[in-house]
């Protein structure tokens, strides 16, 4: 299941990124460490780890990395093991 990286709030489309990279900076949710690998893309490790490759973007925010889904090898991915935590984060966005 894809998940939105924006969050409506009183009428205003809020980016959820920043939230994410919070949550796992502060320890609030629970993640896994990857060395990227020659010729994987962000999409890549979201399809393996979300069965949604769309999901690429919690990667990117969970890693502090930008947007772009190309990284290159030896890069450490901080990969959020539940997208429930990312849903809980986008719900308590105010």
């Amino acid at each position: 299941m894809a998940i939105n990286k924006y969050q409506l709030v009183k009428g205003k489309s809020i980016n959820v990124s920043p939230f994410i990279y919070q949550a796992v900076e502060k320890d609030e949710i629970e993640y896994d460490e990857i060395v990227t690998e020659v010729g994987k893309r962000l999409d890549h490790y979201a399809n393996e780890y979300y069965g949604d490759a769309n999901n690429w973007w919690i990667i990117s925010a969970a890693s502090g990395i930008g947007w772009w889904m190309q990284v290159p090898p030896g890069v450490v991915l901080r990969i959020p093991i539940n997208l429930e935590d990312i849903i809980r984060i986008k719900d308590n966005i105010r």
